[in-house]
C-alpha cells in the first residue's frame, strides 16, 4: 500500500494492530508521517487534516489505515460523516475479522460460525456488509482487495489515490493466530477466501461495478467452501445450519455481483 501511495502521504491510524507493529514511540517502521488517533476518530481526524493540506495547496495523500473493529463498529459514524462531506482521502480497512489487537474478540466483521474469545461457540450473526454501507454514500471509487493478491491491491491503491474526494478499499487480511492456522499458509488462506467466493474482489467506479479477475473464476466455478474453512481452527465444529447459511450467502452474492456487472439488476 505504501509503495503504491508514494512518499507524499500521511497515515492516520486509530487503535488497531498497526498501532503495535509500527514501533515504539517516537520511532516508527513507516517512512512517512503516522498519526495515532483515538479508536473512533480516524475518519474525523483525516477530514481536518485533508482540509488543512488542501487549504495550503498541497496534494498530500491522506490515508486512514484502520482495522475492522475501528471501521465496521467503533469508527463507522466518523467514516459515514467523512464520506457524506466528500472528504478528499483514502480510507483503507484491513479486515482480519475480529479485534486482533486485544485478543481476537468478535467484531462486526467476524463471519457467521467463527469462534472468537467472545463467541466461543461460534458467532451467531452474519458479517456486517460495510461495503454496501459505503456504497450508499456514492463515493467516486471503492474496491475490495486481499493481501494474497498484492499486485491487485497495489493497482487499486494507485487508482483510488487518482480520484479527488472520498475513496474506500476493504482488504481481507488473513491472521494466523486469530484464525488459528499455520503462518506459512497465509497466502493460501487469502486465495481460498477468494476462490471459494467467501471474499469477492471488485471495483466500483462512480457506481459501476467491475469484478476483478480472480473472482471471475470463482463465479464460474467456486472451490468448495469447506476447503477454506477446514484449515482454520476458528471454524472447528461449525454447525450444519451455519455452514449451509454461509453457502447460500456465497451463492447469492456471486449471482448478485455477476448480475450487477452485466447491468441486469
Amino acid at each position: 500500500m505504501l509503495k503504491a501511495a508514494g512518499p507524499d502521504s500521511v497515515l492516520v491510524v486509530p487503535a488497531c494492530c498497526t498501532s503495535v507493529i509500527q514501533g515504539i514511540y517516537p520511532n516508527t517502521a513507516m517512512n512517512i508521517p503516522v498519526y495515532n488517533v483515538a479508536f473512533a476518530t480516524a475518519a474525523a481526524s483525516a477530514s481536518g487534516m485533508s482540509a488543512a493540506f488542501r487549504a495550503m495547496g498541497k496534494k498530500t495523500n491522506v490515508i486512514c489505515y484502520a482495522g475492522d473493529g475501528g471501521t465496521l463498529d467503533i469508527g463507522i459514524q466518523a467514516l459515514s460523516g467523512a464520506l457524506e462531506r466528500g472528504t478528499d482521502f483514502l480510507y483503507i480497512c484491513y479486515d482480519n475479522e475480529a479485534y486482533g489487537n486485544t485478543g481476537m474478540q468478535r467484531s462486526g466483521g467476524t463471519p457467521l460460525g467463527a469462534r472468537t474469545t467472545t463467541t466461543p461457540g461460534g458467532k451467531t450473526d452474519l458479517k456486517k456488509d460495510i461495503d454496501a454501507i459505503v456504497a450508499a454514500h456514492e463515493p467516486p471509487y471503492q474496491a475490495t482487495a486481499c493481501a494474497a493478491y498484492p499486485q491487485d491491491l497495489y493497482k487499486k491503491v494507485q487508482k483510488a489515490l487518482s480520484f479527488r474526494g472520498p475513496t474506500f478499499i476493504h482488504v481481507l487480511a488473513p491472521c494466523p493466530p486469530g484464525w488459528r492456522y499455520p503462518t506459512e499458509k497465509s497466502v493460501e488462506m487469502g486465495k481460498l477466501a477468494v476462490k471459494s467466493g467467501m471474499w469477492i474482489l471488485y471495483e466500483r467506479e462512480y457506481g459501476k461495478l467491475t469484478i476483478s479477475a480472480p473472482s471471475k473464476a470463482a463465479i464460474r466455478k467456486p472451490v468448495p467452501l469447506e476447503e477454506y474453512l477446514a484449515p482454520q481452527g476458528r471454524f472447528k465444529g461449525i454447525d450444519a445450519k451455519s455452514l449451509d447459511t454461509l453457502k447460500q450467502r456465497i451463492e447469492k452474492n456471486l449471482k448478485r455481483f455477476a448480475a450487477e456487472e452485466a447491468g441486469v439488476c
